[in-house]
């Protein structure tokens, strides 16, 4: 089972080693950005399980990338840690879309206890229901012998990523769900090769279960982000 993955966006350095040491020491796997470009750059090529993201950033500050990653669908838990301690500035950073907020100076044993909440808070939201059987618009799909029967009466049997791909959809139906999260779900990966390959199953599914595969309403494109499913 991969470690828990965190984001630490942090310029002043000491604190930044400090806090990666002490995380690593915690068994999470740590990634480290120093600024704000660099912080988005990682987060478009990974998943991450948390981001612990400082205020003031050289390139973009944190309260900016809090607000681009909710604007783009992405609900990658985000723990602020600021210098800025007014309550002003925590209600700011909550109401843009921030999990938690912990002011400068902090209690190392007390941060280390709100990361462990967010992330399980975190993967309870993403654990994936029980499922055995699904059906939608006349398609039923058996997870159990990954064989599916369409709207057409033809019997097919996926592969097993196929049916973890359309399981991952299902249990998080008129949701987006990123293609980075995709990846790191059915196939595993931290940094992510091309995703063209998730663009083929998805077309897979289309041709397997949509009436009309150039106008689909079951298998959604939302562009730049990734996929949504709706029955």
């Amino acid at each position: 089972m991969l470690n828990h993955s965190i984001l630490l966006v942090e310029d002043e350095v000491n604190l930044h080693d400090a806090l990666k040491l002490n995380l690593s020491l915690e068994g999470y796997e740590v990634s480290s950005a120093y600024d704000g470009p660099e912080a988005l750059k990682q987060i478009e090529q990974a998943h991450f399980d948390l981001i612990i993201l400082d205020v003031m950033l050289p390139g973009v500050d944190g309260f900016s990338i809090t607000e681009m990653l909710r604007l783009n669908n992405n609900q990658t838990p985000i723990l602020i840690l600021s210098a800025k301690n007014t309550s002003a500035n925590k209600v700011q950073g909550l109401k843009i879309g921030a999990d938690d907020y912990m002011t400068k100076p902090f209690n190392l044993e007390e941060l280390l206890l709100r990361v462990s909440k967010l992330i399980q808070k975190s993967t309870a939201i993403m654990a994936p229901a029980t499922l055995d059987k699904y059906v939608f618009a006349e398609n039923q799909f058996d997870f159990n012998s990954l064989e599916a029967v369409t709207f057409k009466g033809e019997k097919i049997t996926l592969t097993k990523k196929e049916a973890m791909l359309l399981k991952l959809l299902i249990d998080h139906k008129n949701t987006v769900v990123s293609r980075e999260r995709i990846l790191q779900t059915v196939w595993g990966y931290n940094v992510f090769p091309n995703t063209r390959t998730i663009d083929n199953f998805i077309l897979n599914f289309r041709k397997y279960f949509e009436r009309d595969v150039r106008n689909p309403i079951h298998f959604i494109s939302i562009r730049g982000i990734g996929y949504k499913f709706q029955d």
